[in-house]
């Protein structure tokens, strides 16, 4: 998941939750989550994001649009904060043997918020409303495993062969390759069901105001850059939400982060980021309140390099910018000491996998190997080099430094380019799309998968006939070599040899200096603990607003 506000936030470890039952046997699971039941009901939670690019789960993809997605809807699996996979509207699960068809059982008398029912069918329609090639859904790629989504997406075909319902409430689903993590895919909410109301992925009516069966319900529309209003959905088949109210302020996207943080100051919002300058003030004010949280997540930073054209084509030319940023001098001082440096692709929470400084350009500035990579990767003196970052959200002083060091050290020209976020994925997009991005990445759902296959997989790239990009390897990375060997993982049924496979494919990835890591995310918010109780981050690093109550 893409993260608008750098929002990344988890609390602990991330668990890798895999059940015996993916190499074949079946789990009975009758309880569900949500709310812990003991807070009071009542209240509205505020808070400020940016314009999302879409609330609509057929291409809800940034933490904007999850925040609101994710509360909307209720699928069949979610992840815990702290990473792991339970059930929500799946009872029970079964994988074959070779991992190549799953079962699952849905929980019955469920009900969307206008009374249709939720069923197998509803997950079927869902899913193939996100598939269709008239969709140009930018996360339809979390789908492609399935029987069945090439054709619907070369539009030969209106669904997916690999989904059936054997009765109303069992939902099988047949994959073209094996994929023993399958099940924990489904926690995006790209895989929520939908009612018949919600039409094909381009209903305007139904975009703005999106038909859910999660813990919060729509009040109105969505008043773009304006706001957002949920009220709780008291019909919620699962355990239901305490807070009355949540009203969601769309903030201008130059200046975001710091409404935010006025608003906070002023009592207007019971959540929000500060301006990176503000961080030490801010910290000695609130942590002694208790309304300051600081937390190291599964978010990961990188710049982001297109590798099909452009000055960031040549592998040496990505190395050569890795080498001559001085990551260390920007974490003591545009970041006070607030972030650590990264030396990988995969985050440290990834326990089992995690390969501590396999970039060896990201250890330590050196300035002759940047300067020799250069020349030998063909960036020249004097090349312009694009660098486009997303206003509003505190990246302007890390984005200038990253500037003045490649200028100084590689002799280029560096163009940096600030740009509401809708807009700058719709650069990293375009055909023609050139140089360097600042991305981040958190993940979607827990597994090391969830930052290989999207960001680096060649099916993730996912051009249209006009080579827009619509997948979310923005960078166009390609190799053959590391494709194999993520598809050779996911048809691995046992964890350590999946692994082990997760950790190859990570290294040849940054042999070509594939996304260029900068530091691992150590997230910092304010939030209302006077006011309200039970407030914390979720696994999407979002606030847990199905589960915050009054005090």
């Amino acid at each position: 998941m893409r993260g608008a506000r750098s929002a990344k936030w988890v609390a602990g470890a991330i668990v890798i939750a895999l059940a015996a039952t993916a190499c074949g046997g079946s789990d009975d699971n009758s309880g569900n989550s949500g709310g812990s039941g003991a807070g009071k009901n009542g209240g509205t939670f505020r808070m400020g994001i940016t314009e999302p690019v879409a609330i609509d789960p057929y291409n809800a993809q940034e933490s904007e649009g999850i925040l609101v997605t994710d509360n909307l809807f209720t699928g069949l699996y979610e992840p815990t904060a702290d990473g792991q996979v339970v059930p929500a509207l799946a009872t029970s699960k079964k994988a074959s043997s070779d991992g190549k068809t799953w079962t699952f059982t849905i929980k019955k008398g469920t009900k969307f918020t206008n009374g249709e029912p939720v069923d197998a069918q509803a997950f079927i329609r869902g899913w193939n409303r996100v598939a269709q090639k008239s969709a140009a859904s930018d996360v339809a790629y979390h789908m492609a495993g399935i029987e069945g989504f090439d054709e619907i997406q070369a539009g030969k075909s209106k669904a997916m062969s690999g989904l059936s319902a054997p009765d109303p409430y069992t939902l099988q689903v047949k994959l073209s390759s094996p994929d023993f993590e399958f099940y924990i895919k489904t926690t995006h909410t790209v895989f929520s069901p939908v009612p018949k109301a919600a039409g094909d992925a381009h209903n305007k009516a139904y975009n703005e105001a999106p038909i859910g069966n999660g813990p919060f319900k729509m009040q109105g529309k969505w008043e773009h850059n304006k706001s957002i209003t949920l009220v709780r959905n008291d019909s919620y088949g699962l355990k239901k939400a305490h807070l009355d109210k949540v009203q969601i302020d769309i903030l201008n996207a130059n200046n975001g982060v710091t409404l935010e943080y006025q608003g906070f100051e002023s009592g207007q919002y019971d959540w929000a980021r500060m301006p990176t300058p503000q961080l030490p003030a801010a910290k000695a004010k609130y942590e002694p309140q208790g309304e300051w949280i600081q937390e190291d997540t599964n978010g990961m930073n990188y710049l982001l390099p297109i590798t099909d054209n452009g000055p960031m084509k040549n592998p040496k030319a990505r190395l050569a910018v890795s080498y001559a940023i001085d990551r260390d001098a920007i974490i003591k001082g545009v970041f006070q000491g607030m972030m650590t440096k990264s030396t990988t692709i995969l985050p440290p929470v990834f326990k089992d996998v995690y390969q501590k400084d396999l970039c060896t350009s990201c250890v330590k500035q050196d300035k002759a190997k940047a300067k020799q990579l250069a020349r030998e990767g063909g960036l020249k003196p004097g090349t312009t080099i694009e660098l486009g970052y997303n206003t509003g959200s505190g990246h302007e002083e890390w984005i200038q430094a990253v500037k003045q060091q490649l200028e100084d050290v590689l002799g280029v020209k560096v163009k940096s380019t600030g740009k509401p976020f809708a807009e700058l994925l719709a650069d990293q997009q375009k055909p023609g799309a050139t140089g360097l991005y600042r991305f981040a990445w958190g993940a979607d759902y827990p597994t090391p998968d969830n930052y290989l296959f999207p960001l680096l997989d060649t099916a993730s790239i996912n051009k249209d006939s006009s080579g827009k990009v619509t997948g979310d390897n923005r960078g166009r990375y390609s190799s053959k070599q590391f494709d194999a060997l993520v598809a050779k993982a996911r048809s691995t049924a046992d964890q350590a040899g999946r692994n082990a496979l997760y950790k190859q494919a990570e290294k040849k990835a940054l042999d070509d200096m594939a996304l260029i890591p900068l530091w691992n995310r150590t997230q910092l918010r304010l939030v209302n603990t006077k006011k309200f109780a039970d407030i914390r981050m979720d696994f999407h690093e979002n606030p847990n607003l199905a589960e915050i109550s009054m005090k």
